[in-house]
């Protein structure tokens, strides 16, 4: 069995939920333990009565510790806090021999069971953001996300986990500061500090709007996304992508793209109308409907460019045999495509270029 954990309030419930769906739909051998960080939060998620899950309310989770700290945070930077303690609260509470910590708004297009098979004898697995050369913020927010991080419950695990817990009591804050930035800035140096880290090499794990400009979509199907890493031709497949700034605001969507999205009409298309295509799914289980717009509005806009330049695009990269051939065809279809467009009708697609800004 692999054992996941999460944790999300409220305001982050439709993401939270479209992640663990789509988990535990693609490892049919998951169970994942939810924080819920509110009481909304926890009643909703009660109420589903999900299989493969245990939801953990506050009250279950919080300790003399934690509450000691928590009014000098923000409703985020406590949460950043609370991280390593999810993942010990796992692993000293239940029989475990592992726990993959996971954020709520990534969303699974494959098994990840591809990533963990990487951890082999090592103890604890890492992240690299792998920014793109124009977003590059490893000084200030770190080179590892803590987005997909996995600690197994022996001596080389448990070291590494409650170094990191000490230290995000000590500080934890949503702003660079003497090395430090939030609970992702310590993990810098693990390679070094601690025996057994292995930093994950799938470039499948960790797709995101700051590393998607390295990468073009080579094939999709309902079942399967590939890429191709530009700079050496490599192909694989997508297990997650990081929804990083999706947002629920006032009844509407609201996307917040701080980076340049290559290739938009495919980009948007397969990834983010997908995505939101799930949420719409999984809105009728919390009795709403607010995505049928959304929806329509999306489709209207991108339908027509995403059936014809990525059927152009991706019957080339069948027939051509060549990896250098296609980074050239990738290359020009970037530049000729990137699509830079404000909508407004149920959706705010905020987009800038060159805007930087710390990853959380």
């Amino acid at each position: 069995m692999n054992y996941y954990c999460t944790l999300f309030d409220s305001n982050y419930l439709l993401r939270g939920y479209t992640m663990v769906h789509s988990l535990l739909e693609k490892d049919t051998n998951s169970f994942i333990f939810i924080f819920a960080f509110d009481d909304s939060a926890f009643e909703s998620l009660s109420k589903l009565s999900l299989s493969r899950v245990r939801v953990i309310s506050l009250k279950e989770f919080e300790n003399e510790t934690l509450l000691s700290i928590k009014t000098s945070r923000s409703a985020g930077e406590y949460c950043w806090t609370c991280t390593p303690w999810v993942i010990k609260y796992c692993l000293e509470n239940f029989e475990i021999g592992h726990c993959t910590y996971v954020d709520a708004d990534l969303y699974f297009f494959a098994n990840p069971q591809v990533l963990l098979d990487e951890v082999k004898d090592s103890s604890i697995l890492i992240t690299e953001h792998r920014y793109s050369e124009r977003y590059d913020v490893t000084r200030t927010s770190g080179r590892f996300c803590v987005q997909f991080i996995l600690f197994r419950n022996d001596t080389y695990g448990l070291t590494a986990l409650h170094w990191w817990a000490d230290k995000c009591i000590d500080w934890c804050y949503a702003r660079f500061e003497d090395g430090k930035f939030g609970d992702q800035k310590y993990l810098d140096d693990w390679e070094t500090r601690f025996e057994k880290v292995h930093v994950l090499n799938h470039l499948g794990g960790g797709v995101a709007p700051w590393n998607l400009q390295q990468y073009v979509l080579t094939y999709s199907s309902e079942n399967s996304i590939r890429l191709i890493e530009l700079s050496s031709g490599k192909e694989f497949d997508l297990v997650f992508y990081h929804f990083h700034e999706v947002k629920l605001k006032d009844g509407e969507l609201d996307i917040v793209l701080y980076y340049e999205i290559p290739s938009a009409s495919i980009a948007i298309h397969i990834l983010y109308f997908n995505y939101l295509k799930e949420n719409n799914q999984f809105l009728s289980d919390f009795k709403k409907e607010m995505f049928n717009e959304l929806a329509k509005c999306l489709l209207s806009n991108y339908y027509l460019l995403s059936e014809q330049y990525n059927d152009l695009f991706l019957k080339f990269n069948y027939l051509s045999k060549s990896n250098k051939l296609k980074r050239i065809f990738g290359a020009i279809f970037n530049r000729l495509f990137t699509i830079k467009l404000l909508i407004r009708k149920k959706i705010l697609i905020k987009y800038s270029v060159f805007r930087k800004k710390n990853i959380s």
